[in-house]
This record gives C-alpha cells, sequence and structure tokens, in this order.
C-alpha cells in the first residue's frame, strides 16, 4: 500500500492497520536546511517563489517516511491577494500592512480574481504534484473566514480579538459583507487547489477559540459551511479548531470529513463520541518533540494503542511542531507510527 493509498482509506474511514502520519508545520524552523534557506530568502519570498515553496515542502519529507505532503504557504496569502498584504516585524509576529477600520475598507476589498493572484500557489501544487507522484499524498490548506477576519481586522495577532468580536456584535451587516468576500475567495482558492490535484484541503480555524461559545456557529462555523458548500460534493476537508472540540457536533455540520482537535483532548473519548461518517486527526502534544527520542517513542506507541482499531484516524500533533523541536524526535516519532504495531 502507497502512503498516499493509506491516506486516502482514512479519510474515506475505511479500518486500516496503523494511521497515516503527516504533522502540522511539518516543514519550518526545527530543520536544519529550512534555516539555512531561511538566511538567503524571506518567507514572503518562499511562499511566492514555487520553486522554493517546493523545496520546503519537500525538505521534511526527504528526512521522514510520512504519508502526505501539505504544501509551504501562509493563511494570509488570501487577505494579501484581497489587497491587504502581510510582513513580519522584526521583533516576531505578523502584522498587516494596515488594518480594516471602516466599512471603505472593506468595500475596497477585492475577491474577484483570487486564482490569478495567487498562481504562485497554483503553480507550487502542480510541481509538488509531479514530483511525488502517485505515492505520497498531497494536501493544500487555508484559514477559515473568522480567522482571516480576525488578523485583518486587528491588524495582526491580539490577545483579546476584540476589535473583530466588536463588529460581528455593533456592525452584523458591515461583518457578514466581510464574511462574504472571504467565502467567495477562500472557494474559488480552495477550487485551484482540487484542480491542482490535492487529496484533501485543511482549514485553519486557527482562532476559533477567541469566540463565545454560544457565537461560535453564528461567528465562524456557518461562514466554513458556506465555502465547503461550494466545494465538490464529497471532497475531503479537515477542519482543525483548537479549543473548540465541545462543539464537535457543529463542527461536522460544516461537511468537514475529517476533524482535528488539539492535545488537550481526549482522543479515544472524542473518536467514539463522533457523529457518523466523521473521521478525526490528531492530537499528540507537540512538546514531546522537546524532550527525547525514548520517551517520544513510548508516548507515541501509547497513543496508538489507545487509538488502535478506530478507523478513520490520520495521526498528527495537537498543534504545530515548535522551532525548538529536536529532528530526531520527529524521526523517532514517526518510525514509531510507520512500524506500528510491530515496534
Amino acid at each position: 500500500m502507497t502512503s498516499r493509498e493509506r491516506f486516502l482509506q482514512a479519510l474515506a474511514l475505511e479500518p486500516l492497520d496503523r494511521p497515516p502520519v503527516w504533522i502540522m508545520r511539518q516543514a519550518g524552523r526545527y530543520l536544519p536546511e529550512y534555516r539555512a534557506l531561511k538566511e538567503q530568502h524571506s518567507f514572503v519570498k518562499m511562499v511566492q517563489t514555487p520553486e522554493l515553496a517546493v523545496e520546503v515542502t519537500l525538505q521534511p519529507l526527504r528526512r521522514f517516511e510520512l504519508d502526505a505532503a501539505i504544501v509551504f504557504s501562509d493563511i494570509l496569502v488570501i487577505p494579501e491577494a484581497m489587497g491587504q498584504a502581510y510582513h513580519f516585524k522584526e521583533t516576531g509576529g505578523i502584522a498587516m500592512d494596515f488594518t480594516l477600520s471602516t466599512a471603505a475598507d472593506i468595500g475596497k476589498l477585492e475577491s474577484n480574481g483570487i486564482p490569478d493572484r495567487l498562481n504562485y500557489v497554483t503553480q507550487a501544487l502542480q510541481l509538488l504534484r509531479k514530483e511525488l507522484g502517485q505515492d505520497t499524498a498531497l494536501l493544500g490548506f487555508g484559514g477559515s473566514p473568522w480567522t482571516l477576519a480576525a488578523y485583518m481586522l486587528e491588524g495582526g495577532g491580539s490577545k483579546s480579538w476584540s476589535k473583530a468580536k466588536a463588529l460581528f456584535w455593533e456592525e452584523p451587516s458591515l461583518f457578514h459583507q466581510l464574511m462574504e468576500k472571504l467565502c467567495d475567495a477562500l472557494s474559488d482558492y480552495f477550487l485551484v487547489q482540487i484542480e491542482a490535484g490535492v487529496d484533501a484541503i485543511q482549514i485553519f480555524d486557527s482562532w476559533g477559540a477567541a469566540c463565545p461559545g454560544r457565537d461560535y456557529p453564528e461567528m465562524s462555523l456557518r461562514w466554513i459551511q458556506q465555502v465547503i458548500s461550494r466545494l465538490p460534493e464529497g471532497f475531503p476537508i479537515i477542519l482543525y479548531a483548537k479549543g473548540m472540540a465541545e462543539h464537535a457536533d457543529n463542527m461536522a455540520e460544516t461537511g468537514a470529513r475529517i476533524l482535528s482537535v488539539d492535545w488537550t483532548v481526549n482522543l479515544p473519548e472524542f473518536h467514539d463520541g463522533l457523529p457518523e461518517g466523521v473521521g478525526l486527526q490528531g492530537n499528540l502534544d507537540p512538546a514531546i518533540l522537546d524532550t527525547n527520542p525514548d520517551l517520544t517513542r513510548a508516548e507515541t506507541r501509547r497513543f496508538l494503542e489507545d487509538m488502535q482499531g478506530k478507523p478513520g484516524h490520520i495521526f498528527n500533533l495537537g498543534h504545530g511542531i515548535y522551532p525548538s523541536a529536536s529532528p530526531d524526535n520527529v524521526a523517532a516519532l514517526v518510525e514509531t507510527v510507520c512500524a506500528y504495531p510491530e515496534s
């Protein structure tokens, strides 16, 4: 069985001897080869140059026996394509070039022509599909409408996300206008990813937990559902929403095939409570990769034993790899999963 076949069987919720494995942020600063490339090129340049994006995407696959590659990109390419660019601050962290402050700012955002303006992502995906052939799965991704709106309205990261929430509460029609534009842009973006040959798309609702619980379905999930409804029926979507596991039923109603949850969730119990026809991705604590290979192997195997016999499971971390992670520990994790249950 090829890695891609294994991944597709998991997406179809079919039983497997061991789950497929890929890791959120599997390309990045924990790899010395990535840091070497980053000394020559900025993050944004690597994202916007197809050949560089392909190189970064393939770096972890050269080291580890991963079942899927996820294209090297960023969720903020959508705001940039709509007219609100982003950059990285010298002190660290992301900042938008300007903040959406008025109705006029939102009105100027352009949601048409996204495939043309993000053609560099399409080119990277096409190159990757050729490079990977039919043996390794390929994933595309994007941010949720709410998460993108939060960055756009705050001008970058935030502890409270109060500006984004204030727009939802105080000016619902303007909030809806922004979300409709984001849904249009994301739908077109995901469609070209599918045409380029991805096997699944992961939607990151990274700041879903900023929403009050009772408002989460209206503030975020309804817009995710709108995006998914515009994609080919049955195409597999993975939805990651850190801190929102209590909304599993609502998340499943978006049409997502796989729910991805953070490491605070008891995964076997969560799996058993899922609606029919929904699979699960996750959720080992990424901090384990800051320890040592022996402990990483032991915790990975314990996790696999807890999930044994539960179909529709994709092995992953409960968040992205930290820059401090040891490549030796990542290798130990992937080797343990690939050798299971014999390991």
